[in-house]
């Protein structure tokens, strides 16, 4: 199972301004505003890493080869918002999506499910079944559950305080991980 990123979040979840208030800084010039926003980018994607969460609504495709056992597709990417589309590549390598009706999609649990009614099987080895999906807490900042982003903000500071400083450190300072570490799934 491939996960293809296809489009990301329209906005992040701390803006700029939160985070230059949070940073204590003043500068009206605006000479550290690529830095920040650059910092903030970058603390998204580890939190996203760390918690195993996407937090703005992004687009993603999920590429298989055939259907597993059962039926049923554990969907790596969560919170799961909506499956968009779900199409399988005949042998002539022609693309056909499935009716909404093929398919029911659990999107409380976790991982998200896709459990196919009929399978359709694909009619060529490699990825031929494309799953078009859209994933994360929602479209604001708002949407993000506040201690995320409290760790995108603390994350933020200890690289702005520390730049180039630190070598060998864990990803994210103990602070941030405590924040971070009851969105994580537990592996059993």
């Amino acid at each position: 199972m491939i996960p293809i990123f296809i489009a990301g979040p329209a906005v992040e979840p701390v803006t700029l301004g939160e985070m230059k208030t949070y940073l204590r800084l003043d500068d009206d010039d605006g000479t550290q505003d690529e830095l920040i926003a650059g910092l903030v980018k970058a603390a998204r994607l580890t939190v996203e890493a760390a918690s195993r969460k996407i937090l703005i609504e992004q687009q993603w495709r999920v590429v298989l080869d055939t259907w597993p056992a059962g039926g049923t597709v554990l969907l790596p990417l969560s919170p799961l918002i909506a499956v968009e589309r779900i199409a399988v590549t005949d042998a002539a390598g022609t693309a056909a999506d499935l009716p909404a009706g093929a398919y029911d999609t659990d999107l409380m649990s976790d991982p998200p499910r896709v459990a196919m009614l009929d399978p359709v099987q694909p009619g060529r080895a490699r990825n031929g079944i494309s799953i078009a999906l859209r994933a994360g807490y929602g479209t604001t900042a708002e949407a993000v559950p506040a201690t995320l982003r409290l760790a995108i903000r603390i994350l933020v500071a200890h690289w702005f305080e520390n730049r180039g400083d630190v070598a060998g450190e864990q990803i994210l300072p103990p602070e941030a991980f405590a924040l971070v570490a009851p969105f994580q799934r537990a592996r059993l």
